[in-house]
């Protein structure tokens, strides 16, 4: 009784087995292969799927989705004979779950080896500095390859990128300093055309300057002329409408002779025979009576100021006096001035300060 009971159990549980083992369930973006009595026999979409146990054999999920792999640095060697270390990243995607299990044994390792012959044909064709400067060539090249050569794998290859491009640690070393001779180079230049530029507007200010004061001082000396000829036009006018007598004449070539003995280089000077003559005419001119004015006659009717007026008229006919008699004794021939030429002051001033003194 006991031997059946164990036999029935064990026959509910292959039972149970076999309906476990001849259902499967794939997940979205999965497949499985299918193989039956050794051959493909179909592969497993997502969802649900049935298979006979004991006869058809499944192996394992295949992902769908795009991978994304990255490999190692290899060595590579340029057009000009320097050896770089580049890293790649591949972008694919199986397409055909059959071909990618049974057209090549490790898609993956296929993949990446090829990736490495590819580029150093690719890369053997440039120098260096085409190589660093040229990675979308490079990438569209090998794209272009191993999408060629996994077609028949199943795989598309979606793209294919350079992540790192490492040059030897001395050809580093040169190329910062290029780019620092470069940066420095540009930084000159750039000082230059700065201080060129500020030259350059420094010269034309003062080129607008230059012509602004000249223009300025061209306007000023204009002026200034046009002023003294207005003035000397005046003066002129002036002297031919009063009609002078010879007498003033005299009085101002008198009051130019002390102006002419200030110069540092007249030691002695000529006085011509005219100022004798010239002296005597102002002598007289101051002498002579001249009629009186209805202040002075009023004047003349105070004692006291009757009595100033006439001192001061005699000193002043004393000092015409003296005066004619100076100019008489240095008519004879040069007379020697120093120092003292200066402190000769006009005598005829005072006559004439102390005539408007007597005269309000």
């Amino acid at each position: 009784m006991d031997a059946f009971l164990i036999v029935g159990l064990l026959i509910v549980l292959f039972a149970v087995l076999t309906v476990v083992r001849s259902v499967r369930i794939v997940p979205q973006a999965r497949a499985r292969n299918v193989e039956r009595l050794g051959r493909y026999h179909s592969t497993l979409k997502p969802g649900l799927s049935f298979v006979i146990p004991y006869i058809d054999r499944v192996y394992p999920m295949i992902d769908l989705r795009e991978q994304v792999v990255s490999f190692r640095p290899q060595p590579v060697i340029t057009e000009d004979n320097l050896v770089v270390e580049i890293d790649t990243v591949l972008y694919f995607q199986v397409t055909d779950p059959r071909a990618a299990a049974y057209e090549i044994a490790n898609y993956i390792q296929a993949v990446e080896q090829l990736t490495v012959t590819t580029l150093r044909n690719v890369v053997g064709s440039l120098d260096l500095e085409m190589t660093l400067t040229s990675r979308d060539t490079i990438n569209s090249q090998l794209r272009g390859v191993l999408d060629e050569a996994t077609g028949k794998w199943g795989i598309r290859v979606n793209r294919v990128e350079i992540k790192a491009i490492d040059p030897p640690k001395s050809i580093k070393e040169a190329m910062e300093k290029q780019m620092r001779a470069e940066r420095d180079k540009r930084a000159a230049i750039l000082n230059a055309e700065g201080q060129r530029q500020s030259q350059i507007l420094t010269a034309e200010g003062d080129k607008q300057s230059a012509v602004l004061r000249a223009e300025g001082d061209r306007s000023a000396a204009i002026l200034k002329a046009q002023g003294q000829s207005q003035a000397i036009d005046e003066v002129f006018q002036a002297v031919h409408r009063n009609d002078p007598d010879p007498q003033l004449l005299a009085y101002q070539y008198l009051q130019m002779l002390p102006e002419l003995a200030k110069g540092p280089g007249n030691t002695f000077w000529v006085i011509p025979s005219e100022v004798t003559s010239a002296l005597q005419g102002v002598s007289k001119a101051f002498t002579e009576v001249l009629p009186r004015s209805a202040a002075t006659r009023e004047a003349s009717e105070i004692p006291e100021i009757s009595e100033t007026a006439a001192r001061e008229s005699a000193e002043a006919e004393k000092a015409a006096a003296e005066a004619v008699a100076e100019a008489a004794e240095t008519d004879s021939g040069l007379r020697q001035l120093g120092s003292a030429a200066t402190a000769h002051a006009d005598p005829l001033a005072d006559l004439q300060e102390n005539r408007h003194r007597t005269t309000p």
